[in-house]
């Protein structure tokens, strides 16, 4: 397997720890397609091949809300920091040094 999403030697670290990275890295890939996606939208100029785009782009968010999910229900402060900061009105900045508190 592996270890450069690892700082510390994996055989060290419990199962549950690296399926906390895997998502974690998970989350980044998808992050990652959403953006490359987004750059080849914003100058594609064939429609249907951008529309095949935007469908691959929907998908990867959907991965992305989903791996979000996971962590976040396994760290339930963090979903509780999430509840202040996302889905609310309000200047975003203020909501974070809320959800600090």
């Amino acid at each position: 397997m592996p270890t450069e999403q690892y700082h510390e030697p994996p055989q060290e670290l419990s199962q549950e720890t690296r399926t906390f990275v895997r998502m974690i890295t998970s989350v980044i890939e998808e992050a990652e397609a959403i953006s490359w996606y987004e750059q080849r939208i914003s100058v594609e100029k064939d429609e249907e091949a951008k529309a095949i785009m935007q469908n691959a782009q929907e998908e990867e968010f959907k991965h992305f809300g989903m791996d979000l999910e996971f962590l976040l229900r396994k760290k339930p402060k963090w979903r509780e920091m999430m509840k202040i900061i996302l889905f609310s009105e309000g200047d975003i900045v203020e909501k974070g040094e809320e959800a600090e508190d």
